[in-house]
């Protein structure tokens, strides 16, 4: 018998999970995948958001700019990339500028700090790639970039730390109240527990209607983007946005916080809570409406493109809390845009919450720190010599468009919920994020994911289930 038991284990249930650390009790996560970070949080636009864009006393507002104030403080505790480098709301001269007004007023509300309208001169100045036809802009200062892989892992890690277990390819196919408590079946055990926390990204619809008469439908929202080479990286230094539409913020510029240019998202509404494909047509739309705010973007330095789905909930706001006709499950849903911003925040109100729900009390052993992977590449020239002469594996180059060495890729292996597919190392070291894609480096990923992971070679796969990249010998 489980205190709570977490479904989905993206930024939202792994931020709640480590709140709910700092308690005593049995938690447990459930994810349907083969790690962390599988679903919305891996394909995203990777914005810590100012939050002038929710309507005031709407959850989005609350969480977003509480998250926003909080990510900082977190990533230097549990050590995630983070750089506050400022976003720009771009109105074009044959657009409304009173919708920048409305911006502005609208994220005063909000209590966003430091927001202010720019003209043509100071964007020019920022931003010297920025469109001919850009007249003014919103700036906020507050707004940020992150890594939503090492946020998200960051949690969790520090999480399992801290007691709470994790379960992996366990897919919820029924959730049933038994008295007092939930009895949750997965495709492969079932789980007892007092408390239920739903924060199953697109899925969350489908969990709600299992336990509540009163059903939320969730659509999933597909964004396609373009990511660029590192060659790229400087060709924007801030967040640039389009004037947001019905369907989100539209289409952006922005620097990573790895030094890649990123491009997108698309938003389409689709049918299939799956459809991560890119299509011809939603990636020539990002590189069409993207020219309309930055010029000159280099396009033939795109490396990758790569889908991702937002949950948009048909109330168009967040949905946190207890449910009314179901005591004990509390949701996370609807968790879109800004929901990677809004994670920390609504982890540790629903955390909060739970705990109080069940009387909990405060876990003297917490401990709300943690260590990411040592990155060579950050030491003195000195310091990385003593470190290869201590340990040769990070002397070893594995990735060589990103130089992630073996000590890297071991560690990311062997430590706390450590790596056990391709792009598991992917997310925690960047091997196979760079140029060449993983074209070079794959097999020497793949021996030591079988030494270290004590995998079969055939037991080696991209992302789990039936991903396998070798069938057998062929001699």
């Amino acid at each position: 018998m489980y205190d709570v038991v977490i479904i989905g284990a993206g930024a939202t249930g792994s931020a709640t999970a480590r709140e709910l650390s700092r308690f005593k009790g049995k938690f447990l996560v459930l994810e349907a995948e083969a790690d962390v970070c599988s679903g919305t949080t891996k394909a995203n636009s990777a914005i810590v958001h100012a939050g002038y864009d929710a309507v005031p006393g709407s959850k989005k507002a609350k969480y977003n700019v509480d998250g926003s104030e909080m990510m900082e403080a977190l990533s230097k505790e549990l050590d995630f990339p983070y750089s506050r480098i400022g976003s720009l709301v771009v109105c074009r001269k044959d657009q409304d500028r009173s919708e920048l007004e409305r911006l502005l007023e609208q994220g005063k509300k909000n209590g966003v700090r430091d927001l202010r309208i720019i003209e043509r001169d100071e964007i020019v100045e920022m931003e010297p790639n920025i469109a001919d036809d850009i007249e003014c802009a919103l700036y906020a200062p507050t707004a940020a970039i992150v890594c939503p892989f090492g946020m998200n892992i960051a949690f969790a890690e520090n999480a399992a730390d801290n007691g709470v277990e994790f379960a992996f390819n366990s897919r919820v196919t029924s959730i049933e109240k038994v008295g007092d408590h939930f009895s949750i079946k997965t495709d492969t055990d079932t789980y007892e527990t007092r408390a239920v926390v739903n924060a199953a990204g697109v899925y969350a619809d489908v969990l709600h209607n299992m336990v509540s008469e009163k059903k939320l439908h969730i659509t999933a929202r597909k964004g396609e983007y373009e990511l660029f080479d590192k060659s790229a990286g400087n060709h924007v230094r801030h967040t640039i946005f389009q004037l947001p539409s019905k369907l989100g913020k539209g289409i952006l510029v922005s620097p990573t916080v790895h030094g890649n240019l990123l491009v997108g998202p698309t938003a389409t509404d689709i049918d299939d809570k799956e459809g991560t494909n890119t299509t011809a047509d939603g990636l020539s739309q990002v590189e069409k409406m993207s020219a309309l705010s930055v010029k000159n973007i280099p396009y033939r330095s795109v490396i990758t493109s790569f889908a991702g789905l937002r949950a948009h909930e048909d109330g168009g706001d967040f949905i946190i809390g207890e449910c009314d006709d179901c005591k004990g499950f509390f949701d996370a849903a609807g968790i879109e845009s800004p929901g990677l911003s809004s994670a920390p925040a609504i982890g540790k109100d629903l955390g909060q919450m739970v705990a109080a729900w069940l009387g909990l009390d405060e876990n003297p052993l917490f401990n709300g720190t943690r260590k990411g992977i040592l990155d060579p590449k950050k030491l003195s020239f000195e310091e990385r010599n003593e470190l290869i002469k201590k340990n040769p594996a990070y002397g070893q180059i594995i990735c060589r468009c990103e130089s992630v060495t073996a000590g890297e890729i071991i560690d990311a292996i062997t430590r706390t919920l450590g790596a056990k597919t391709l792009d598991g190392i992917k997310r925690r070291t960047r091997a196979g994020m760079g140029r060449c894609q993983a074209g070079f480096c794959t097999p020497r990923q793949m021996d030591l994911l079988e030494k270290y992971a004590h995998l079969t070679p055939e037991g080696v796969t991209k992302s789990g289930g039936d991903s396998v990249l070798v069938y057998g010998k062929t001699k």
